[in-house]
């Protein structure tokens, strides 16, 4: 199935200049949504993942059924101050000022084999930092998995360490 064909482009979101891929076309069609789910299964399940790891908000809208699939479990990584119990924190710069994201502290266990999934693999600092996290935990991150690559943005330099899954490439 060529899921490309279930991305809408749109110009000039979320600013001028930016040409946005919009995946909410691919969840609305089951048949594209579901194929999506299966990679990511598959590929998680080939690398005997243990956990799923999901950066919110759309790493929950493909993490979360892989982890139901194979059984496993789910854990989010949050913006400050979403997590009601002790997180732990890592930050990082953005081409425009700096984000942070947190964990709890008790979801990932050493030894854990870690998935991380997310629907998008731009400049690679939301993914570095949640690795970062994850294996600040004493996880061991064996795959990364992403809806779409922006090959152009070379993100995947920042993860030149971990295998990654990509389904889609621009």
């Amino acid at each position: 199935m060529d899921l490309k064909k279930y991305i809408a482009d749109v110009p000039d979101f979320p600013e001028k200049d930016i040409l946005f891929r919009d995946i909410t076309p691919l969840m609305l069609d089951g048949k594209a949504y579901q194929e999506a789910a299966k990679a990511f299964s598959a590929f998680a399940h080939q690398k005997g993942a243990t956990l799923v790891v999901g950066p919110e908000a759309r790493g929950f809208i493909f993490g979360c059924p892989v982890s139901v699939d194979l059984g496993i479990g789910f854990a989010p990584v949050r913006k400050p101050g979403k997590l009601p119990r002790e997180a732990i924190s890592v930050s990082y710069d953005l081409e425009y000022g700096s984000n942070t994201l947190c964990l709890h502290k008790d979801a990932v266990k050493p030894g854990d084999k870690v998935i991380i999934i997310d629907d998008l693999l731009a400049t690679g600092g939301t993914m570095e930092a949640t690795v970062h996290l994850v294996e600040k935990l004493g996880g061991e991150v064996v795959g990364l998995a992403f809806l779409i690559e922006l090959t152009e943005l070379e993100g995947r330099k920042k993860l030149e360490n971990y295998d990654i899954l990509t389904l889609i490439s621009y």
